[in-house]
């Protein structure tokens, strides 16, 4: 964005810290792309993310009285506010994850009991659990959380002290190895 288009944004901030609605619908208009895909980047999951911009624009609408154009820029600025809303959220869903039970539901596995398909046929539930049962006990746990209880893969590197890449990896060396099975080349 061009000099113009910050000293645009930098009017846009006076007349919001002024209580301008309309002035605020402008800015949110001209910047939440900006904003959502910087905090999207932090937090990884679309959902959160637009609970943080929300937070993020609130923050923006609260303290626009604070914007210091010889300290910065207003992109520059709201992209600060964004991305602490992103670090809170993130920080958030660490204590959510932390104060959650780490044991898997015992009735889990009576959960699945739905056919599942794997390659060319179906396999049934007991074929599956046998598959399960052949990978450790970390891998069958970050499995089982990730796909039948919805645990992301930042919540699960929290929960196993393990960086987001290698649950990644975990996961995707996991799920290769159930598909082998499932389809009987092991």
């Amino acid at each position: 964005m061009g000099s113009d288009g910050q000293q645009e944004l930098a009017v846009l901030l006076k007349r919001v810290a002024e209580g301008d609605r309309g002035a605020f619908a402008e800015l949110y208009r001209r910047t939440s792309a900006k904003l959502f895909a910087s905090i999207r980047r932090i937090l990884g999951n679309q959902a959160a993310a637009e609970d943080a911009v929300q937070d993020a624009y609130l923050k923006i609408w609260n303290r626009a009285t604070d914007f210091d154009g010889t300290l910065g820029s207003p992109v520059a600025w709201m992209t600060t506010i964004a991305r602490h809303a992103a670090i809170d959220a993130a920080r958030r869903g660490a204590e959510r994850v932390s104060s959650s039970s780490s044991e898997i539901d015992p009735e889990l596995m009576e959960s699945m009991a739905d056919p599942v398909t794997a390659g060319a046929g179906a396999a049934s539930s007991p074929f599956l659990m046998a598959c399960l049962e052949r990978l450790d006990a970390d891998r069958q746990r970050m499995v089982l959380m990730a796909y039948c209880q919805g645990w992301s893969r930042e919540e699960l590197a929290g929960q196993f002290d393990r960086p987001v890449a290698t649950v990644k990896t975990i996961l995707r060396r996991s799920l290769l190895a159930l598909k082998e099975c499932l389809s009987g080349r092991e």
